[in-house]
């Protein structure tokens, strides 16, 4: 990512962009008690609603963003709330993420295709991706408004066939802040042994 890109980003959370948003992601909420426990990887977090949702449920979490500000106020939700998780300031583009390291990876929102292999490398056997991501759709729904920024039909199906798809779902769907969202959304898990 560029630092323009590092610049809009600091500047969205600056103003109270997506300050409203302390509610993990509805998928995460509603999958935290089948995934694996250990170690935790939040992709693109923001202000840290995921991570520290991850943390509280006895994660130890790795938290990446971007952005210095969205990451300043999310250390502040986590010290509120009590957590501990390790934040990271990183172009996204090409994030240090080792292999084999997390049992849990968590996107929300956020879309870099050529990430996506190193992503799926990082898991563990029987490590699960959660990904939730808006997607090109002809409806009235908030969110990018550039198809550039959506995922198409069935695309996270595609980008991750390497892994055992548990859970797959397109549609549009009320966020707890009232924006109504397009948003495909998906859980997989990686093969291991006797899985």
């Amino acid at each position: 990512m560029s630092d323009a890109d590092r610049e809009h980003w600091n500047a969205r959370y600056v103003s109270g962009k997506y300050a409203a948003r302390t509610h993990p992601s509805a998928l995460l909420a509603a999958w935290i008690d089948r995934l694996p426990r250990g170690r935790a990887l939040d992709v693109a977090c923001g202000l840290g609603r995921n991570a520290i949702h991850l943390a509280a449920n006895g994660y130890a979490v790795d938290a990446m963003d971007v952005s210095g500000v969205a990451l300043a106020r999310a250390r502040e939700r986590a010290a509120a709330a009590g957590v501990e998780v390790n934040w990271i300031e990183t172009d996204l583009e090409q994030p240090d993420v080792a292999r084999g390291a997390y049992d849990v990876i968590v996107v929300a929102r956020f879309l870099d295709r050529p990430l996506i292999p190193r992503l799926i490398d990082a898991l563990r056997p029987g490590g699960h991706v959660v990904y939730d991501h808006h997607y090109v759709t002809p409806a009235d729904v908030d969110g990018p408004k550039s198809h550039r920024f959506r995922a198409r039909p069935n695309e996270l199906l595609e980008r991750f066939r390497a892994l055992r798809v548990l859970s797959y779902e397109e549609g549009i769907v009320a966020d707890p802040d009232g924006s109504r969202m397009a948003l495909a959304r998906l859980v997989a898990c990686k093969g291991s042994p006797g899985y």
